[in-house]
């Protein structure tokens, strides 16, 4: 199964450019797409899952046309949004149910099978008789994966499906992930770089509509590697570091403040080296940082 994204373009009424001859080519497994708010990620998911129209592309999920052949794609398709709504008074079994016999499900034997099995695969069984409006957050999201894959779908959507969790609900989640990732394409939109590091094989970097980056986590990580210097400084040196050096990222630590600095040499020796991780490789891409060989 392979998704192939040809000159996907997406400018809205206003005169926002959301997308902008967007390419990407996506197999099975676990893909990431990462960028910040406003990027074009959620109008890119929304494209593909066949909710909105593009100005001009060319999608095809294997032999589908996504753009042209909607119905088709559908019943191919598990979409996960950011924000979904559920019935607060009805529980996860009943509410499955529906969902189910939505997507065409009809015999009552076979569906009550699928059913059990998705509430055993999402850890929800034990309160699959809970009002859905009692749920945590976590739950929720669960909730949300058992029902987009009802009708075994090829490729499945999840758009910032963490946000908010806790630590541990977003271990589970991440697992959960991970497990149905292996038959199908799963596409994780997100900004949480951990997220993509943990689960995905493949990803892309988004903003401001375009690609700026597209490979494996790791492979991107290698392109950096031995070239990322961190330094504490004082918060009101920072101006005069991201003068004088390429400044990619600075955060506090312990009440005051690491940089962490992209240069093939170590830049003075009051920095130190430093492993690179993907949240470097993210804002090097976000600042358009050149990568010198």
């Amino acid at each position: 199964m392979e998704l192939s994204i040809t000159n996907l373009s997406k400018t809205y009424p206003n005169g926002v450019t959301a997308l902008n001859r967007v390419s990407l080519q996506i197999s099975t497994g676990m893909y990431g797409l990462v960028g910040p708010n406003g990027a074009g990620k959620s109008t890119l998911m929304r494209t593909i899952a066949t909710l909105q129209e593009a100005d001009s592309a060319s999608i095809m999920l294997d032999r589908l046309d996504v753009l042209k052949e909607k119905d088709a794609v559908r019943r191919m398709l598990g979409y996960l949004p950011q924000e979904f709504g559920i019935y607060p008074k009805l529980n996860a079994l009943d509410m499955l149910h529906h969902i189910a016999i939505l997507k065409g499900v009809r015999d009552r034997r076979q569906r009550g099978e699928l059913v059990t099995a998705l509430l055993r695969q999402t850890n929800l069984y034990d309160v699959r008789k809970k009002k859905l409006g009692t749920f945590s957050g976590g739950m929720k999201q669960r909730f949300g994966i058992a029902a987009a894959l009802i009708g075994d779908p090829k490729l499945i959507i999840v758009d910032e499906p963490t946000a908010g969790l806790d630590p541990a609900e977003r271990n589970r989640f991440l697992n959960l992930l991970s497990s149905i990732g292996q038959s199908v394409i799963v596409i994780l939109s997100t900004h949480i770089i951990d997220d993509v590091r943990e689960l995905c094989t493949r990803m892309a970097i988004i903003d401001k509509g375009e690609v700026l980056m597209e490979s494996s986590p790791q492979a991107a990580i290698d392109e950096i590697a031995g070239r990322i210097w961190k330094k504490m400084i004082d918060a009101s040196e920072l101006p005069l570091h991201q003068e004088q050096f390429c400044v990619i990222s600075s955060h506090l630590v312990a009440g005051r403040t690491q940089i962490r600095v992209y240069s093939d040499t170590m830049p003075n020796e009051s920095f130190a080296a430093t492993e690179a991780n993907l949240e470097d490789v993210y804002f090097m891409k976000l600042s358009r940082t050149t990568v010198v060989h």
